[in-house]
């Protein structure tokens, strides 16, 4: 899951930080033209990062979400990231201070997104919730502004059926966390634009992001679509006694994993050559797990509270110590990255 869940609601409170600080009205050189103003509704694990994105990039961020609380506690998440940043030399120091005086936050909708040029929703994964923001968001946002969901699965058509602009709206998936990971998956509708989506392309790579636009609307779009058949492979490896979830993650850090961080499954096969692997993947496929429903470990993990790091058991038992180091070591490879892009 890659949308954020702190904010379960539209509505909300007119205080806020910053709100009344006057804003530039032009974009910074270099920035689309008719884009100056961002909007990112709920602060939680995605959308903090993504308004710091924005922000580090020169743009004011409007962050709404439903209690200062929450607010807050983003607005703290990024100042640390930032500093962490910082420490790593993928940003200077001396960014840190105008990146974080160009988010302003609110617990008022309306004043957060009315002088928006772009709007990314980043709220949990729920369609209704969804589709009544934006229905608010038609009602409220100036007539161009685009409407953009960072939803891990759902369709804009499904998400601005309730809405008179369907041309102006599509879906920016970004993957966690964002600050460190380039790619945004764009999906479009059968109702987008051409110009919504040429727009959105050019505003991503302004920032630095790496734009993937998908151009058919399906359920988990690409990226989630490949890892939910990886985990759902790990889970029958796993439930058949083949190997246990530590060696299938060894497996996978330790092989496949490091080609992928540089080379695409295509780009990979194609060295080997699409002969061998139609002959190694006849034997194989016949055995792999095709099932539709979801797998009974699964259920049972859930059924049992053994949900990961939140319960602190799962696959693994999750003490500070591990947790703390299984973030390092993912933070070390993925600035690594970013550095050297």
């Amino acid at each position: 899951m890659t949308t954020d869940d702190s904010y379960d609601s539209a509505q909300g409170s007119c205080r806020g930080r910053g709100m009344t600080e006057k804003i530039s009205s032009e974009p910074s050189e270099g920035f689309p033209i008719g884009i100056a103003h961002i909007a990112v509704i709920g602060a939680g694990l995605m959308g903090h990062g993504i308004a710091q994105e924005f922000a580090t990039a020169g743009y004011d961020v409007y962050l709404h979400d439903v209690t200062d609380e929450k607010l807050e506690t983003a607005h703290a998440q990024i100042e640390k990231n930032l500093g962490m940043l910082a420490e790593n030399a993928v940003i200077a120091k001396e960014e840190i201070v105008p990146a974080l005086q160009r988010i302003h936050t609110s617990t008022e909708l309306a004043a957060a997104v009315e002088t928006a040029d772009f709007v990314v929703e980043a709220v949990t994964e729920n369609l209704a919730l969804k589709q009544q923001i934006f229905e608010k968001l038609d009602a409220i946002c100036q007539p161009h502004t685009i409407l953009a969901s960072n939803t891990t699965a759902l369709m804009p058509s499904q998400i601005g059926v309730k809405t008179k602009r369907k041309d102006q709206i599509l879906n920016t998936h970004y993957f966690n966390p964002p600050y460190l990971i380039p790619l945004v998956e764009l999906i479009r509708s059968p109702d987008t634009s051409d110009e919504t989506v040429a727009l959105t392309v050019v505003l991503l790579a302004a920032i630095g992001k790496t734009p993937a636009v998908i151009e058919k609307e399906a359920l988990g779009f690409v990226g989630p679509r490949l890892q939910a058949a990886l985990i759902r492979e790990a889970f029958s490896i796993v439930e058949q006694g083949i190997a246990s979830a530590e060696t299938v993650d060894l497996i996978v850090r330790n092989s496949f994993g490091r080609r992928l961080s540089v080379a695409g499954p295509f780009e990979v096969f194609e060295l080997a050559g699409w002969d061998l692997v139609l002959a190694a993947f006849e034997e194989v496929y016949p055995d792999l797990n095709n099932s539709p429903n979801i797998n009974p470990l699964l259920r049972e993990m859930v059924d049992t509270g053994k949900l990961g790091v939140k319960s602190n058991e799962g696959f693994y038992d999750w003490t500070d110590d591990r947790l703390q180091a299984l973030r390092d070591r993912m933070n070390h490879a993925l600035i690594l990255h970013a550095k050297n892009v």
